[in-house]
């Protein structure tokens, strides 16, 4: 199955947490399983030569199509003010499909 994967951008702050619940769901808005199935979110330059992160993927209901996922602080430091993420998930027959995807503009925050 085929799918465009869907876009959306965020504002995150440097040296800061940046932690997001997903929910995958179908065209009728039905949860998604992830029973046997891999999620993956990584954060890359523009040209995709260079990686900045793999968030850290927590299953919270594999059977509803919920995980929550989180790039850390130590990775968000090092961020330029503008990279690339998406979410991949990878099913029991290694097909590889890509959900979302965006920008993460980063602002500096002052407070340490």
């Amino acid at each position: 199955m085929a799918i465009r994967p869907g876009k959306r951008n965020f504002v995150i702050e440097r040296r800061a947490d940046w932690p997001i619940t997903l929910r995958f769901k179908d065209s009728e808005l039905n949860p998604i399983s992830l029973v046997g199935r891999t999620v993956k979110l990584q954060v890359w330059n523009k040209e995709r030569t260079t990686k900045h992160a793999d968030a850290a993927i927590t299953y919270a209901d594999r059977v509803n199509g919920e995980v929550d996922s989180l790039v850390s602080r130590v990775d968000t430091a090092s961020f330029p003010d503008e990279v690339f993420y998406d979410v991949l998930i990878i099913d029991t027959d290694e097909i590889h499909e890509y959900y979302l995807e965006g920008i993460l503009y980063v602002s500096e925050g002052y407070t340490t």
